[in-house]
């Protein structure tokens, strides 16, 4: 018997029988999105930057706001990066936002500010891969590319009832073929979209909805009972509990920042001085946090509060952020390093912060600071 995937390959029925079906459900279900309404390599680009690993609807505001500030190409390789990261603040993986910035120095340099045609040329671009090329030439010229992202790896794993897991080489390498087999020969940005669509809206990774999938009879997975094992979960990551202490400094009506530098996490954003450290309920707290900042970055402060406690995952690490608030006593910060300086809540605004960075900012700005003795939180 043959497997589900030769069928596909071998019979170029079947294959556009599955194509005109998927297409069909697409024209009647598709979402109004703003990238769907340009062939604009430029606009169509940024969005699938954008959309990697992130929600539609939380990047929809945020992709119309980028381009009002950057239209085209061009301002986007001449603006500067802290602008583009301000822009990019909330959307996280940042070094998306850098890549974007640096492939759009590279447009300007290498092709006249004119977004390339080949596909050779999009891949040369940084923060570029195969997926991400054969999504912007297949949507904006309807070039023959196949795509491969997470809710296509979802909808072919279980249309060809993929028993392995998606994520290694061999997986991979059946389901790129398989995506290419099946792209039909013209509307190939609408049938990736398409499949895209199907895998967001109908192929769910739980409790899809078969009964309403356009091509439920060709599916595998569904023919042998398997939706719900495929495809293979990922292993549940190992996480790793951390402590860390943020020092909020005021010196007037002024708070200390600085860059992140290349290496850390947040690289290029801003934020208020952050380090590993001992839980707020340890005795050696203050006095650490006193001693940290004078070694560290030369200044002395006399603390004020506990100002606030955050937890947030970063990768596989689960931080608890302990927010210290003090006064500035005196120091002076070393004049050649521009990546740290004394800003006001208004420069603070306009800077591109970390989230937790920018929950620190919304709380300086809703109140006057609490005056009372530190008390380290239990």
């Amino acid at each position: 018997m043959e497997e589900p995937v030769d069928d596909l390959l071998r019979s170029a029925p079947l294959r556009r029988k599955l194509a005109r079906s998927i297409l069909k459900w697409f024209a009647a279900s598709a979402r109004d999105l703003p990238w769907r309404r340009t062939r604009d390599l430029y606009c169509i680009w940024i969005s699938e930057i954008m959309l990697q690993q992130t929600q539609v609807a939380t990047v929809i505001d945020y992709y119309e706001r980028f381009l009002q500030v950057f239209p085209n190409v061009r301002s986007l390789a001449e603006g500067d990066e802290s602008r583009v990261l301000r822009l990019w603040e909330g959307l996280g993986y940042y070094r998306r936002a850098r890549q974007l910035h640096a492939a759009a120095k590279k447009v300007v340099a290498e092709h006249a500010g004119q977004f390339p045609r080949s596909y050779e040329a999009v891949r040369a671009l940084p923060g570029i891969g195969r997926y991400t090329a054969g999504a912007i030439l297949s949507i904006g010229l309807d070039q023959q590319l196949p795509i491969l992202e997470a809710n296509t790896i979802r909808v072919l794993s279980r249309l060809i009832a993929l028993r392995d897991d998606p994520r290694t080489t061999p997986s991979q390498a059946k389901l790129w073929q398989v995506a290419e087999a099946i792209l039909p020969a013209d509307r190939c940005g609408a049938f990736n979209q398409a499949l895209m669509e199907l895998g967001s809206a109908i192929c769910t990774p739980r409790q899809p909805q078969c009964e309403d999938c356009p091509v439920a009879l060709c599916c595998a997975a569904r023919a042998q009972g398997l939706t719900g094992q495929i495809p293979l979960a990922a292993k549940k990551m190992q996480h790793t509990d951390v402590t860390e202490t943020a020092v909020v400094v005021r010196r007037a009506a002024r708070f200390l920042v600085r860059q992140c530098c290349p290496g850390e996490r947040w690289a290029g954003l801003w934020d208020f001085p952050r380090y590993a450290s001992v839980a707020a309920t340890d005795p050696q707290w203050l006095s650490n946090s006193r001693d940290h900042l004078a070694s560290w970055l030369g200044v002395k402060i006399e603390p004020i509060s506990h100002l606030a406690t955050t937890r947030h995952g970063v990768t596989r690490f689960r931080i608890t952020l302990q927010v210290l608030d003090a006064r500035y006593i005196s120091g002076d910060l070393p004049k050649a390093d521009s990546s740290v300086r004394w800003v006001t809540l208004a420069e603070l605004a306009e800077l591109p912060l970390s989230v937790t960075g920018r929950k620190i900012a919304g709380l300086l700005g809703e109140e006057k600071p609490r005056r009372n003795t530190v008390q380290p939180t239990r």
